[in-house]
Order: structure tokens, then C-alpha cells, then sequence
């Protein structure tokens, strides 16, 4: 079940905290998520490198996923690259 508005398709880590994201509307680029997160509470494991570096892509809601369950929301991350504001509610 897809409940976004805009899935991930491909992800790469680039090393640090940076990620080569993929849409499934075309669109990709590249993000510094240490520009935009900080990393306390549920987001402190992603302060590791080698943590940070198991990102996958969640199946069923199509965005960025780490073990411990710790997502980002895909339509953020779909404004971030393509230099948007963020979407509000």
C-alpha cells in the first residue's frame, strides 16, 4: 500500500551523512541530511556513519527507512532536493 504522495525509488549513501535520492516521478538528487537533522532522540543512531549508511527504502510506504524503524517522510525529502519549501499539513 502506498501512502505518499511521492516515493523513493533508489537511494545511495555518499558518505558522511549525504544521499543520492530517487523519485518515482523523476526526480533526484543529493542531500546532506546533516544540514537538516538533528541527531537526537529517535534520530542520535544516525550520527554514526556506519549506521547512517544502512538506509534502505521502506516497500510499503516508499520513503527512507534504518533499522530501529526510524523513517523520513519521502515528501519532505521530495521538496528538500528539488529546493522547495516544506509541505505543511
Amino acid at each position: 500500500m502506498n501512502h505518499s504522495l511521492v516515493d523513493v525509488v533508489e537511494v545511495r549513501p555518499l558518505g558522511g551523512h549525504r544521499l543520492w535520492l530517487r523519485f518515482d516521478d523523476r526526480v533526484e538528487g543529493e542531500l546532506d541530511l546533516a544540514t537538516i537533522l538533528r541527531f537526537e532522540g529517535v534520530f542520535a543512531p544516525l550520527a554514526a556513519p556506519e549506521f547512517f549508511e544502512k538506509v534502505r527504502i521502506d516497500p510499503d510506504w516508499g520513503t527512507l527507512v534504518w533499522p530501529g524503524e526510524v523513517y523520513l517522510d519521502s515528501e519532505m525529502l521530495h521538496s528538500l532536493v528539488r529546493g522547495e519549501p516544506l509541505p505543511r499539513d
